[in-house]
């Protein structure tokens, strides 16, 4: 069977997305930065403009990591916070929260280093990830920042997915539908 893609401009730079199955019912134009250097840039410069005013932004592993650290230098920001998907030695004293999403089959964890909760704590935060879809993973974050006494001020992304580009609440650079 021929490989099929689903093409997206991002502000225009035009990406060819994989599709792929996430069952027999549900594919969707799978949007992957590792790697991407380039188009991680791209978008990044695009991001940092919708999140202005933020003093810190956090993402989830792992698709989120290089662009939140390109959103991050693009704001001026020394360091940004990461969700984790696991439990990490030196997260002894940090927190977590539960949350479902379209790509992991099971509910999972976010964990929070105290470190990271330090940086949140008081201040202006944007959320910033690859992909919207469901919007689990950044009811998790929310949860994470409100947890350590951050507010939210922006919630960034470079694609939403399905409904999620109907959301009031959130900010986007495209498109992409669920197939």
């Amino acid at each position: 069977m021929e490989k099929q893609f689903y093409k997206v401009d991002v502000c225009g730079m035009e990406v060819a997305l994989p599709v792929l199955a996430i069952d027999n019912d549900l594919s969707i134009a799978f949007f992957n930065l590792h790697g991407a250097q380039a188009l991680t840039e791209h978008c990044a410069y695009h991001l940092a403009k919708l999140v202005q005013g933020a003093e810190v932004v956090i993402t989830a592993e792992s698709k989120g990591l290089q662009l939140a650290h390109c959103v991050a230098r693009q704001l001026g920001h020394d360091y940004y916070a990461v969700a984790r998907k696991s439990h990490k030695l030196y997260m002894q004293d940090g927190i977590s929260v539960t949350v479902k999403s379209i790509t992991t089959k099971n509910v999972q964890t976010l964990y929070l280093s105290e470190n990271d909760v330090n940086l949140i704590k008081g201040k202006k935060v944007a959320i910033v990830d690859d992909v919207i879809s469901t919007g689990g993973s950044l009811q998790g974050l929310e949860a994470l920042v409100e947890k350590a006494g951050g507010i939210v001020v922006a919630k960034a992304f470079v694609l939403a997915e399905g409904d999620a580009a109907k959301r009031p609440d959130v900010k986007f650079l495209a498109t992409i539908p669920l197939l």
